[in-house]
This record gives C-alpha cells, structure tokens and sequence, in this order.
C-alpha cells in the first residue's frame, strides 16, 4: 500500500513508538500537510506524538492511542493514494469514525460511493461529503433506505446539511425530480407584515441557512436557474398547504418549532417517488408557552411505523468548532441538575 510499520528500535521502557515508513514522498508531503499540520492535529486530538524522520513517521504514545493514531494515518494515506484530498474536516472525520480508509467501492449512479469498510461518500457538484461520524453515517444510509427520515439532535451536527447533501445526490442522478426545502417562519410571527419587501423578501432571512447548504453542493449559478425553474423550492411551511409533493426530495428543518397540526399537514403531503426528511432539535423549541411541538408529537406517533426511520444526535456529534460541543454539554448538564 506504500506505508508499512517497521520494529521500532530499541528505546527506554517509558517511551513507546509506532514506526511507519512512506514510500512515495510526494504522497507523505500531503499526509503531513502544509508545516506538518495535519499531524499536530492528529497529535492534539489523540493524544499522541508524531514525529517526521525523513520518510518515517514515529508514532509515541500509550499502546491504545499510539495503535488508533496509526491507523489513521494509515487510512489518510491510502486516501490519497486513491487521488482524493486531505483536510481538517477529513482527518477529524477519520479519528472520530475510528477506522482507516477504505480503498474498495461500489458505486452507486455515479454519485454516490459505499466503501467496503463501511464509509460512505456523497457526490455533488462542487464537492465530495462524508460523513464524520457513525451517527451521521447510520443518518445518511436511512435517508436513502426509507421514505421518511428523522434527524434530531444538537445544533451543529449535520442533521439539515447532511439531508440536503442527500437530496442534491439524489437530484443529480435522477433519483428524484425536485427538490423542496421548508422551515417554518416561527421568528417572524405576525411581524411579517411590516417587513420590507414582498413575501419572498421577507421570509427570505428564515430560509437563508437552506441557501448556504445549497451553495455549498451547486454552482452558484445553477442553483439561481433551478430557484427560478421551480426545480428547487425553499418555502415557509405554511406554504405546503394543499399540495401533494411527487418525485420530489423534501427537507423540513427545524421541525421543533411546527405545531402538531402543521407537522401533520407536511408529513401527508409526501406524493408518489418523493422521500421526506424532518430535522429538529427538541432543546431549542420558540413556540409560545402551552403550544406543542410536532416533532416530539411526531416523534411519539410514528415511533415504530414501517417505511419511517429515527436517527439521533449527540454533543459528540457536533461538527463545528470544539468549543460547540461543550457549550451544548454544559447546558445538558445544567438542565439536568436543574
């Protein structure tokens, strides 16, 4: 494979190494990344030490960490060997998943790639996604295995920008014919009305994180001619009303803050070849006081239905920055003192 571990030499018992030897250095130069980056990252967040001796890398640590950490590396490697990137987000994604990069797929209409160790990769048109985590990975294959999928956890877990991931493969390979992504405008209540514009304008700001998801996956330009086609959608919830959505891939995000008679009203909206995906997290619901939330509503109603999937998230999910991450477990902690 081009890297191979080598018997460490002998050391004081307090020191312990993983030794392993890059055989392309053009490929190392990648692994290692620009100033050695990319292994004070696997340094920082392991635990370990890495150390760059011409073409061998030292792996030092205690047995456990020092065997994970080369692994990874391992994995980064036949990665690039494989022609694809190293970046933070892919090494974060390498240690949290706890195993080395595949190197064998099945392909999946050219857009969608399942490695024989169980990774996964989304293909849009801007840029390869991969889950980070194995929640996120489970979260992704039921997205694709049932009609109706549930994603419910923390901010910044990819609950809404992994079901668009999926929703633009799925779109790109002809799997579906639209997409329609929906929030409800809870924020803007009855102040609508003395917002600028005229109604797209102003329920525009809601709905501007379902633009960022989109702009991330499609050139920019495509996706303003598939808005002004119809062939994607971002509406408020109360425009779902009365229609029937057929061969049409539908998001609806921050789904804690639809009551239980809008929650109703979208989920028997699914039509013929369409797939529906609901995101929410039960913490941070803005309905007044007495109203209840569709998604817990939901959530005990179809628990157990066939053809509908639950998936759920952690702080240990969180793919934004570390900080993100305590910030949600002190809350926990404290709700649960309190």
């Amino acid at each position: 494979m081009g890297i191979s571990a080598l018997t460490p030499p002998t050391r004081p018992e307090d020191v312990v190494e993983t030794v392993l030897e890059i055989s392309d250095n053009r490929l190392l130069i990648g692994l290692c990344g620009e100033f050695d980056r990319n292994l004070a990252q696997i340094e920082h967040q392991m635990g370990v030490h890495v150390l760059r001796r011409g073409n061998r890398l030292s792996v030092i640590g205690d047995a456990g960490a020092r065997e994970q950490a080369a692994a990874v590396l391992r994995g980064l490697y036949a990665r690039l060997e494989a022609g694809r990137s190293v970046v933070a987000g892919d090494i974060d994604g390498a240690i949290r998943m706890g195993r080395p990069m595949p190197e064998t797929l099945r392909a999946e209409g050219e857009q969608i790639e399942m490695f024989s160790g169980g990774a996964m990769e989304l293909r849009t048109r801007k840029k390869p996604i991969e889950p980070r985590t194995e929640a996120q990975k489970a979260y992704v294959a039921n997205l694709f295995q049932h009609e109706l999928g549930f994603g419910i956890g923390p901010a910044g877990t990819g609950k809404t920008y992994l079901a668009v991931a999926v929703g633009v493969t799925m779109f790109i390979s002809g799997a579906v014919e639209k997409i329609i992504l929906s929030r409800p405008a809870v924020e803007a209540g009855e102040r609508l009305g003395f917002l600028p514009g005229d109604m797209k304008e102003k329920v525009d700001p809601y709905m501007q994180p379902l633009y960022d998801a989109l702009n991330d996956f499609l050139p920019s330009k495509q996706v303003q001619k598939l808005l002004e086609e119809k062939r994607i959608e971002i509406a408020p919830l109360a425009f779902m009303r009365g229609r029937t959505l057929s061969n049409a891939f539908v998001v609806l995000d921050e789904a804690q803050n639809a009551t239980t008679m809008q929650m109703k009203m979208f989920l028997t909206r699914l039509g013929e070849g369409s797939r529906m995906v609901i995101t929410g997290d039960r913490t941070q619901v803005d309905l007044p006081r007495g109203v209840a939330s569709g998604l817990a509503d939901a959530e005990r109603i179809l628990k157990g239905v066939k053809g509908v999937s639950f998936n759920y998230f952690t702080s240990g999910d969180v793919v934004r920055h570390p900080l993100v991450a305590r910030v949600i477990e002190a809350y926990e902690r404290d709700e649960a003192q309190g």
